[in-house]
């Protein structure tokens, strides 16, 4: 994004960026302190801390500085952005429960009428597995099979939209799959790991496919280098999000074992 520094606008753009993302961090922390004046609550865990800190930390490295500087005319580049923006990033800021926290930190009144909003039907739908699936990994397959691609590095609104997308698809896809915060509609854990295994299939085909026929305006061998990055920096991410998956399984599952064995 900063390649739009040149104009005053991408100037501007980039201070926002920079003060929200300081925000960002300075309000989860605020609120993960204030939250722990509760007496009858507990501190709130440090590994939550770290997590936000470095997902907000990943999303400026995506957004700003030589990263995104150079992702304007370098696919190499930009796909690095795009496993920071649209993969670490969402799992880190999953994993440090911001919803929680907020529930939290809130009044009891204003914590029931966030908890009646979380089970409303639009966002019961956006969290719905296959529609955050079909969001993250069908919105990549139009980014880059399209000319997408190409028009974002030429109109700073698009390039503003798709890197929202990236980001939102991310996270909607990854708190779909795994249930860190509150989640009022929940999916079997079969249901989840079958959709999750289809949406990793349908990333690495899309990486091959770049490898193979690279977007409008990409020099051959930044697809290529751009294409394994995709594939194999994606395999770590989703490595660590099907550990999760399956962690979480395994604990729902131990308390039946137990009930088995002491009637057995």
């Amino acid at each position: 994004m900063t390649n739009y520094g040149m104009h005053g606008s991408g100037m501007r753009l980039e201070w926002f960026l920079i003060v929200m993302l300081i925000l960002a961090i300075g309000i989860y922390t605020g609120l993960g302190i204030f939250s722990k004046q509760k007496t009858h609550l507990k501190p709130w865990p440090l590994f939550r801390y770290v997590c936000w800190w470095f997902g907000i930390i990943a999303m400026g490295a995506a957004l700003i500085g030589p990263v995104a500087g150079k992702a304007h005319t370098d696919f190499t580049v930009h796909m690095i952005g795009h496993l920071f923006l649209g993969m670490l990033a969402p799992l880190l800021i999953a994993l440090a429960a911001p919803i929680t926290l907020i529930l939290r930190a809130l009044p009891v009144h204003a914590a029931r009428r966030l908890s009646m909003l979380l089970k409303n039907r639009l966002i019961r739908l956006f969290r719905h597995p296959i529609t955050a699936s079909l969001l993250n990994i069908g919105g990549l397959w139009l980014l880059y099979t399209t000319g997408l691609y190409e028009l974002m590095q030429q109109h700073m609104l698009v390039h503003v939209f798709v890197h929202f997308h990236v980001f939102a698809a991310g996270y909607l896809f990854t708190i779909s799959m795994i249930y860190i915060d509150p989640a009022p509609h929940r999916f079997s854990h079969m249901y989840r790991a079958i959709v999750l295994v289809c949406a990793l299939s349908g990333h690495a085909i899309l990486s091959k496919y770049i490898y193979a026929n690279p977007p409008v305006g990409v020099p051959k061998d930044q697809a290529e280098t751009g294409a394994m990055l995709m594939y194999y920096g994606g395999d770590v991410m989703d490595g660590i999000l099907i550990f999760i998956l399956c962690l979480h399984w395994y604990h729902a599952a131990r308390p039946k074992q137990r009930m088995a064995i002491s009637t057995s």
